[in-house]
C-alpha cells in the first residue's frame, strides 16, 4: 500500500504474464502482486517479510480521531479516480501506469476490487482515498493518496472498520514503512503470511453470503 522506493529484487519471484482478471486473482490467492518491470513486462512480488495490519491493531491518535469527524467517506463511488490520484507522476516511487489503472478498474467492475474515497466535508471534492483487491476475508491494499492532511489515514480508519464489520481476517499492505508502522503495521515471515492468506481467501466475502 505505500509509495514504493527502491524495490528489493529478492522479493521478485517471476516476470511476465498479463493483468487479465483471472491472472490477477490467481496471483493474489497465491500471495503475489504485480508491478511494472520495464516497458513491456510485469514483475510479480512476494515480500519476505510481509507487511500486514492486524485488524485489531490500528493505532488511531487523538488528532486522527478528530480528523475523522471532518471528512465525508464513501465506498466504491470513484474507483478509477482514486487509482489515477494514486498514480500521479510526481509521487516518489510512483509505479501505477495506465495498464494497471485499466486492469484494476476492470477488477472493480467485476466486484473484486474496492476503493475508499475521502471528501472535503459537505462537498464532492476528493481529497484522499485508497484501493485494493478483496477476495474472501483478504483485503490486499495497493495504494493510497491524500490532498488534505490526514485524508489517507481517514480512509484507512474507515477501511479497517468496514473489514471488521465484514469479518475479514487479513489486511495486506505488501511492504511496511516507518509511516505504516506508526499506524500499527507489522512484518511477518512469508510462510506465516501464506498460512493466513490461505485461510482468508477460503472465507466467504460479504457478497457471497
Amino acid at each position: 500500500m505505500p509509495d514504493h522506493g527502491p524495490i528489493d529484487d529478492s522479493d521478485m519471484v517471476a516476470v511476465g504474464a498479463d493483468l487479465e482478471p483471472g491472472t490477477l486473482l490467481a496471483a493474489y490467492r497465491a500471495g503475489l502482486f504485480p508491478m511494472p518491470y520495464d516497458r513491456r513486462r510485469i514483475a510479480w512480488f512476494s515480500p519476505d517479510p510481509r507487511g500486514v495490519l492486524p485488524l485489531d491493531g490500528l493505532r488511531v491518535s487523538r488528532s486522527l480521531r478528530r480528523s475523522v469527524r471532518h471528512f465525508d467517506v464513501r465506498i466504491n463511488t470513484r474507483f478509477r479516480e482514486v487509482m489515477e490520484a494514486c498514480a500521479t507522476p510526481d509521487r516518489t516511487g510512483g509505479w501505477i501506469n495506465s495498464e494497471f489503472v485499466n486492469a484494476y478498474t476492470g477488477l472493480h467492475r467485476l466486484g473484486w476490487a474496492d476503493s475508499v474515497e475521502v471528501y472535503e466535508q459537505g462537498t464532492d471534492r476528493l481529497v484522499g482515498g485508497l484501493y485494493g483487491v478483496r477476495i474472501g476475508g483478504l483485503f490486499a491494499g495497493e495504494s493510497m493518496f491524500h490532498r488534505a492532511t490526514d485524508a489517507s489515514k481517514v480512509a484507512l480508519v474507515h477501511l479497517v472498520e468496514r473489514l471488521n464489520d465484514d469479518a475479514a481476517t487479513l489486511l495486506d499492505v505488501q511492504w511496511s514503512t516507518p509511516h505504516l508502522a506508526s499506524l500499527g503495521v507489522i512484518e511477518i515471515p512469508r510462510h506465516e503470511y501464506l498460512e493466513r492468506l490461505a485461510a482468508a481467501v477460503a472465507a466467504s466475502s460479504p457478497a457471497d453470503r
